[in-house]
């Protein structure tokens, strides 16, 4: 790895060189991982984009925290020559497009791989480098749809509930770019060659479903909304509270679920009997109970009575409450920069410390400068 860093630079990746093309979410999700993780990220733009940026304000989008952002028009031949400058430095260069616009542009992998052969060359797309569907056009919930993943989420009865873009954009895409990256570094440690990493969202989707694949074909997961992890149990559900809002109980282990009715104060009713917890014909019953008992208190008496006890309890908490929630601030989860709400950086390291830096603006950097620090 590259030993030159930035002042700024803390974390496991310290070092370590990225040249992002800025692309949609997943793309940039990933590259702000790796600039948590202390990676020097700089993310290309367009100059149409850094030209709309308000200079005058902040930055402030979370996906660019951390990085330098620095604007080519890579229809220029110019611009290409120097986009080059930086990737012949860089340990990593992340592709956000279909499959074939990086190669039209001249910068695939044969290209950049032959001129820096240590150069691990991420490609993040929905469908994947082949296949039938690899140059369509799609997005999270078409990804997630094609792996299962979809096909799980949801009550009884109800069409698949969509995960917002968490699933496939986020945590398929993103997280599993960043994790390849960080493999692949680790393996060039070995080896000394880069390679190319095939990221696709309906892979990472599907490798996240993975042990339900399994649970479907030994019959131990049945349809939509029938199942103890699905919304199918009482024991495993959100509910309701009187000031409109609600928690979340996860009481799966006979221990937990006999905390759970205790605290509820339906332990004494025959239906919440411990031996009757896994019986599916009266979870209908018992979830239509729980509902009641839940409606008749606020969440924070609920709170009160439940929280830091072993029911598998928690308030279901809205973006903007998260940081003053005891735990999440003792814990330091979030952060506040420029004025707007971000988490902070996971996991944690006992010494070198990941950072959630301060965003940039597009283009706010020159390719020069960048280029001269990597010398």
């Amino acid at each position: 790895m590259s030993s030159t860093t930035t002042d700024e630079q803390s974390g496991p990746l310290a070092g370590v060189r990225v040249v992002e093309l800025v692309g949609q979410g997943p793309g940039p999700y990933g590259a702000m991982i790796l600039a948590d993780l202390g990676a020097d990220v700089v993310a290309v733009d367009r100059p149409e984009v850094a030209a709309r940026a308000n200079r005058e304000r902040p930055a402030t989008n979370p996906m660019m925290r951390g990085k330098r952002g620095v604007a080519l028009d890579l229809k220029s031949a110019d611009n290409i020559e120097r986009l080059l400058a930086m990737i012949d430095r860089a340990d990593v260069f992340v592709d956000p497009f279909r499959p074939g616009v990086c190669e039209r542009l001249g910068l695939g992998p044969d290209v950049l791989c032959a001129r820096n052969t240590r150069l691990i060359y991420g490609r993040m797309t929905g469908w994947g480098q082949d296949g039938p569907l690899a140059h369509a056009a799609g997005h999270d919930i078409n990804y997630i749809a094609l792996s299962g993943a979809l096909h799980t989420i949801g009550y009884e009865g109800q069409p698949p509930t969509m995960p917002i873009n968490l699933l496939g954009d986020f945590a398929g895409g993103g997280l599993v770019l960043a994790f390849g990256v960080a493999a692949a570094l680790v393996e060039r440690q070995r080896s000394g060659r880069g390679q190319v990493i095939d990221t696709a969202m309906v892979d990472g989707a599907a490798m996240i479903l993975g042990p339900f694949f399994s649970a479907v074909a030994n019959g131990f997961w049945g349809p939509r909304g029938t199942n103890h992890l699905d919304g199918g149990a009482h024991f495993y559900n959100v509910y309701g509270t009187a000031d409109g809002k609600w928690v979340s109980v996860g009481a799966i282990e006979p221990q937990f679920y006999a905390e759970f009715v205790q605290r509820l104060g339906v332990a004494d009713e025959e239906l919440f009997a411990p031996e009757r917890q896994m019986d599916r014909s009266i979870w209908a019953e018992a979830k239509e109970r729980v509902a009641t008992v839940f409606a008749s208190r606020s969440r924070d008496e609920w709170c009160a009575i439940f929280e830091g006890g072993d029911a598998c309890f928690a308030p279901v908490l809205a973006p903007d409450e998260v940081p003053t929630h005891p735990h999440m601030s003792a814990r330091g989860s979030t952060t506040t920069i420029n004025g707007v709400l971000q988490a902070q950086p996971a996991p944690r390291f006992s010494r070198s410390s990941a950072t959630a830096g301060e965003p940039c603006h597009p283009g706010s950097h020159d390719v020069d400068d960048v280029v001269a620090s990597w010398s």
